[in-house]
């Protein structure tokens, strides 16, 4: 079939399939895959807090079907059919550990994607990941440096969509008392209630950058401190405006509450 739009899903799909042997691309369409809304095709309208996900059989695997667009969904039928719009995140939470795979834009000729039983388990696990707490006083801060591309450009991509979250994070080298080194993120002025969201997002853009054994410290601090002067005349700012406020124009669709995410039975 003939596929009708390109979306954001389909660079990254094509710079995986590209670099097969490149662990990062393939981090980068895992990454895109779980911060994307994807529109999950059902077997009838939602129940309450439950949806039904069609499920096919591909040479003796059962698949869910899911699409990252409404036009790509629609392709795929002649007549409407029921879906729930969720996150990519969400759905592999769903179905991990269901011994069924997600088969991601299947049907409609571009970015088709089979996600393994198990890959949705090494997703969700990956995505459910708690950083550690630690504790070190920094005595001093430098321009961040040897950061690969990978996780700058991950990192960007996390922050861009946190508007609103906090004014701004600054990335920058530390040093701290006890002699260790590494880099800081540090989120200035965080809205309350924010940080857990703001840590999980500057965790995940290190993951899936690809990096190795990689390790940044993050760190929220109120605007007026004098050590946020300090570090912000080495360090690579980045800016989150909050989003333009949208009226909604009907009920959310099932699973928009991240708090009540849908149960797939």
């Amino acid at each position: 079939m003939t596929d009708i739009t390109e979306s954001g899903l389909d660079t990254a799909y094509g710079a995986m399939m590209a670099a097969p042997e490149d662990d990062a691309a393939r981090m980068r369409y895992y990454a895109r895959l779980a911060d994307g809304m994807l529109y999950l095709m059902l077997e009838a309208e939602a129940d309450g807090g439950a949806v039904e996900p069609v499920v096919v059989d591909i040479d003796g695997a059962q698949v869910v079907l899911a699409y990252d667009t409404e036009e790509r969904l629609a392709a795929t039928t002649d007549a409407p059919v029921p879906y729930a719009e969720l996150p990519g995140r969400v759905i592999a939470a769903q179905l991990a550990g269901q011994n069924v795979a997600l088969g991601v834009n299947l049907g409609v000729g571009a970015a088709e994607f089979l996600v393994s039983p198990e890959a949705l388990i090494w997703l969700s696990q990956t995505l459910d990941h708690a950083p550690a707490n630690v504790t070190a006083r920094p005595i001093a801060f430098e321009a961040p440096r040897g950061l690969p591309t990978s996780l700058m450009q991950a990192l960007d991509g996390k922050l861009a969509r946190a508007g609103g979250l906090a004014q701004a994070a600054l990335l920058a080298a530390v040093r701290y008392e006890d002699g260790r080194q590494g880099h800081m993120l540090a989120f200035i002025g965080a809205a309350p209630g924010a940080e857990a969201a703001l840590t999980r997002a500057a965790s995940e853009a290190l993951t899936f950058s690809g990096v190795e054994a990689g390790e940044m410290d993050v760190t929220f601090l109120a605007a007026d401190l004098p050590v946020v002067d300090r570090m912000a005349r080495v360090a690579l700012r980045f800016d989150l405006p909050a989003p333009a406020a949208v009226v909604p124009a009907g009920p959310a669709a099932p699973g928009m509450d991240p708090l009540s995410p849908p149960k797939l039975r």
